[in-house]
């Protein structure tokens, strides 16, 4: 009798242990252009999420999909990059493309291999409650409303300019420190993205693979190195930081589907990601 007194106790408070935080709904965060004329002086915070995969994970179809749900309640505030690396990530001998690149590769190895997939990481961020960065499909939605309620401490522009007959991408990132950032290892990453790539991807409504699934946000390229470029300028309140990037586009990849995505991020033990900011290539 004592032993199911207690049980019956102890189940509430199981109960309040994995109850999930609700995304917050608000109608101005929405908009289905992730590059909004917002003024860099307005940018409020923009949280990342970098959601791993591979064309032969059954599930992560699921994961795809939620975090365009989450795109279409936060708009520009919410960016994402799909990261292919891991055990389900080599493409079919019938793929067109290869989406594995050394700088995801790196990527898993730096966040951590995950339990299972769907997963992803947001924010680079150790959140209270959990042991490690990568997160469930049912967590997501919870922790970026969580992290859409901070005041960014920088905020960042990003101006480029694309040639198309050399298919020379320059970018210059503008960076606008809000609140002096004293953390000694503080970096700036810059990734490149490609949506809309018709491809194989295995998915739950047939045995073999999907040749017409639409692969969106993948992670194609890094300008910067895979964990950030070190930031030594001083970071004091005010401070205005300015950096330059250049490369050429692969024949292969489509510009107009393609983003730059930059983030200011931490090094060392905390990894956490301060603000993050993308603009497409072409106009």
């Amino acid at each position: 009798m004592k032993r199911i007194t207690f049980l019956l106790l102890l189940l509430p408070l199981l109960w309040l242990g994995c109850e999930e935080i609700p995304p917050i709904i608000n109608p101005n965060m929405g908009g289905n252009n992730p590059d909004g004329p917002t003024p860099v002086e307005d940018q409020e915070r923009q949280v990342l999420i970098e959601e791993f995969t591979g064309v032969r994970c059954v599930n992560c179809p699921a994961g795809s999909q939620a975090i365009e749900g989450l795109l279409d309640i936060y708009g520009q505030r919410l960016v994402a990059i799909s990261i292919h690396a891991g055990s389900f990530s080599a493409p079919y001998p019938d793929s067109q493309t290869d989406f594995r690149a050394p700088e995801g590769i790196s990527l898993l190895s730096y966040l951590g291999e995950p339990l299972g997939y769907p997963t992803a990481v947001v924010d680079r961020k150790l959140f209270d409650g959990e042991f490690d960065l990568q997160l469930g499909r049912q967590q997501w939605a919870g922790y970026v409303a969580q992290e859409l309620q901070e005041t960014p401490r920088v905020k960042i522009e990003i101006k480029r300019t694309y040639e198309e007959s050399t298919r020379q991408l320059d970018v210059k990132v503008k960076l606008y420190v809000q609140e002096t950032i004293a953390e000694n290892d503080v970096r700036l990453s810059i990734a490149l993205t490609e949506s809309e790539i018709t491809d194989l991807q295995l998915t739950p409504e047939s045995s073999t693979p999907n040749s017409a699934y639409k692969h969106q946000h993948v992670l194609r390229d890094m300008m910067t190195n895979y964990d950030g470029d070190p930031i030594d300028e001083p970071l004091p309140a005010g401070a205005v930081i300015e950096k330059d990037y250049s490369m050429t586009l692969p024949e292969s990849w489509k510009p107009e589907d393609c983003h730059i995505v930059a983030f200011v991020n931490l090094g060392g033990a905390s990894k956490e990601v301060l603000q993050v900011h993308q603009v497409a290539v072409v106009e």
